[in-house]
């Protein structure tokens, strides 16, 4: 067991959320001696960096502004700012002559490499977390948390180090609707890239793909695999009556700055569940305008030239999925008003139905049971993001996401990445042990 060293904090996980965490670390280090330095250490199951990489579609822009970087917002004269990254690469006159807040995906992708590159002695890659175990001292106090970890490649031990503090970023998961199983020819939106290319170089033809979901997501699906196979129909299904057009209004978008958070934390319970209803049109189930409009353009166009590829089965839901003989699928819509069902033949369906918090308690085991719950079961956590727990425990536990309950939209979002490390980061020094 590599109990010798106790590190100051171990995160679970290295997507944007604990890359910005070990930036905030990596910059407290940087002109303190060794013994006042912070020992971090983040472990990510993925071999390398990756966020998000089955929806880097090539022309798909990000939804937040640059300067909601994983460092701007925290410490604007960071030298791991989206800009730095910029000149470092050559492109910041090109960029600023774009006259646009808003990146390639593709492009911010990089920019994410690129950071964690730079911290790259602060991760062990290929390292899966397996479980978390408090560790009690005589007195029955866990000041301490033992994390185990094994090789995801099966080459190397199980490793089990101990740790003050513990960051848990494990990002969300996809949500698979009840009733429907991914397979083959069933994908999530979130392997659409690697699935489709694989689809094309094995020249299967696709006739007809089909798509549920009303989201950002659903709609670049739709766009991409209409573009992507030439000569297929592509159904898109979704309950609603037509796209709903994201509100990315200056005063709308107020709900995702830093104050908004406090806010929020504060609100009695009505008021969190009325923000959260009054805003959801900024994050859940809406469509950039300028997709939308593209879409309806193309579908006008097609219909115009009598060849209709593209196809909007609105107010339907998908009620049956079973294979077909000809190792294709048929996908039985239903649509709502009516009753009425049509069975599409297709020969890929994918499920763009959005993520949900992972399973805290099958990661932590023995430790979830040290963490207090409200009412409603959800786990209680702090305004610096670290999760209330029984007395006897000292060490922390701190959640970047899955916190939407407490701390509001952003939760889940990249707005507010640098914000959430500073106050995880100040937190895990205000604990620190002295002498």
């Amino acid at each position: 067991m590599g109990n010798d060293v106790v590190h100051d904090v171990i995160g679970i996980g290295f997507g944007p959320s604990n890359l910005a965490l070990a930036i905030a670390v990596e910059e407290h280090n940087a002109d303190l001696p060794a013994d006042r330095r912070l020992n971090a250490l983040f472990l990510e199951r993925q071999p390398r960096f990756g966020w998000h990489r089955g929806m880097l579609i090539d022309d798909a822009t990000m939804q937040v502004s640059f300067l909601k970087d994983l460092v701007t917002l925290r410490n604007p004269t960071s030298d791991y700012s989206f800009l730095c990254f910029l000149r470092e690469r050559g492109r910041l006159v090109d960029f600023l002559n774009q006259k646009t807040l808003f990146p390639l995906r593709m492009e911010f992708h990089e920019y994410f490499e690129w950071a964690a590159a730079r911290v790259a002695h602060l991760v062990s890659y290929g390292s899966e977390v397996v479980s978390v175990v408090p560790v009690r001292g005589d007195d029955g106090e866990v000041a301490c948390f033992d994390v185990t970890s094994r090789d995801t490649a099966g080459a190397g031990p199980v490793v089990t180090r101990r740790t003050r503090n513990v960051s848990v970023a494990m990002g969300l998961e996809p949500h698979v609707p009840p009733g429907l199983g991914l397979s083959e020819r069933v994908w999530h939106n979130s392997e659409l890239i690697p699935r489709a290319t694989r689809l094309g170089e094995a020249g299967s033809p696709v006739r007809r793909a089909v798509v549920l979901g009303a989201g950002q997501s659903a709609a670049e699906a739709v766009d991409y695999l209409h573009r992507t196979f030439p000569e297929a129909e592509v159904c898109s299904v979704f309950a609603k009556y037509g796209y709903t057009p994201a509100d990315d209004s200056p005063f709308a978008n107020r709900i995702f700055d830093p104050e908004a958070v406090d806010v929020y934390f504060s609100a009695p319970s009505e008021v969190k569940q009325s923000l959260i209803d009054y805003h959801r049109s900024t994050n859940y189930s809406v469509v950039d305008m300028e997709l939308i409009e593209a879409l309806y353009a193309t579908a006008y166009r097609e219909k115009v030239a009598g060849r209709e590829r593209l196809r909007f089965l609105n107010v339907s839901r998908v009620r049956a999925v079973d294979p077909a003989a000809d190792g294709g699928l048929e996908v039985a819509v239903e649509f709502l008003p009516t009753g009425e069902r049509q069975v599409l033949a297709a020969d890929v369906l994918v499920l763009a139905t959005g993520y949900r918090p992972r399973d805290l308690a099958s990661l932590l085991g023995e430790a979830a049971k040290l963490c207090l719950r409200d009412d409603g079961d959800a786990v209680r956590v702090g305004r610096d993001h670290r999760v209330e727990t029984v007395p006897e425990v000292t060490a922390g536990l701190y959640l970047q996401g899955g916190t939407e309950h407490t701390h509001g939209l952003t939760s889940t979002l990249l707005s507010t990445v640098a914000v959430r490390a500073e106050e995880i980061h100040r937190s895990v020094l205000a604990g620190r042990p002295t002498g």
